[in-house]
């Protein structure tokens, strides 16, 4: 039997884990690099990989909030997404009557 609404929602989570890791990763080659870290090859690729998590976080915080902050507020908003779909995931698992999700 196919539950598409639990592999729908699996999916997500996976993508925001992928964007949550690769901006703590981000953040922590960044420290490493200091000054430097634009010419550094990994932190533009992760730059790559987390620029929709970004460009969503821009289009979702008000003005105020200073680009250079951006990735802070966006790590903070893929942690709080990561955990609720961690429950809607648990919540499809029980309506489907699935043990192991």
């Amino acid at each position: 039997m196919s539950h598409p609404d639990l592999f729908i929602v699996s999916t997500l989570r996976a993508l925001v884990e992928v964007a949550l890791l690769s901006l703590l990763g981000q953040g922590v080659v960044g420290l490493l690099a200091g000054a430097r870290r634009t010419s550094n090859p990994i932190y533009r690729l992760f730059q790559i990989v987390t620029r929709p998590a970004i460009r969503l976080t821009r289009r979702l915080t008000p003005t105020l909030i200073v680009d250079r902050h951006l990735p802070f507020v966006a790590c903070f908003l893929m942690f709080w997404l990561w955990i609720l779909l961690a429950y809607v995931k648990r919540v499809l698992c029980q309506s489907h009557g699935l043990a192991a999700c």
